[in-house]
């Protein structure tokens, strides 16, 4: 086997704290923040003189993780157009699991979220939905019926 798990997403972020309270009122945990000052990153990410915050949050289950990061240097770049439709190439949106996809909704457009397109039952299995967040960051939410 060569893959043990997926481990994390990261999403490049341009205001850290807004994006932290949109991800923990959707259940998430922040595990940590802080700056990266571990200078093997610059070779990881093939950036010269790196300067950026990181913040962790996990899964409440611990499986899975989204990584923020807001880059003071170099600056980040916007290579494609806000609010990017769901057909535009490149990640599109990170899917979660929910138990009530109403109250979901509804806690996340206190932090601004909207609805991209509505709430739709498939067949007696699911009731989903994508949702824009902030930085246009779009969420899925999944709402297993019983």
């Amino acid at each position: 086997m060569t893959i043990q798990r997926m481990d994390n997403v990261l999403i490049v972020v341009d205001d850290l704290e807004a994006v932290i309270a949109f991800f923990v009122e959707l259940g998430m945990e922040l595990e940590g923040k802080g700056p990266l000052e571990w200078r093997g990153a610059e070779r990881v990410i093939g950036l010269d003189d790196v300067r950026q915050d990181i913040a962790m949050l996990r899964v409440p289950n611990g499986h899975g993780r989204v990584e923020l990061a807001k880059f003071h240097r170099p600056k980040a770049i916007t290579p494609e157009p806000k609010d990017a439709p769901a057909n535009t190439l490149g990640l599109r949106r990170v899917m979660f699991a929910v138990d009530d996809i109403e109250d979901v909704v509804a806690r996340l457009r206190a932090h601004g979220a909207e609805l991209v397109g509505e709430i739709v039952q498939y067949e007696n299995i699911y009731r989903l939905c994508y949702v824009r967040g902030p930085e246009g960051i779009v969420v899925g939410l999944a709402e297993q019926l019983s």
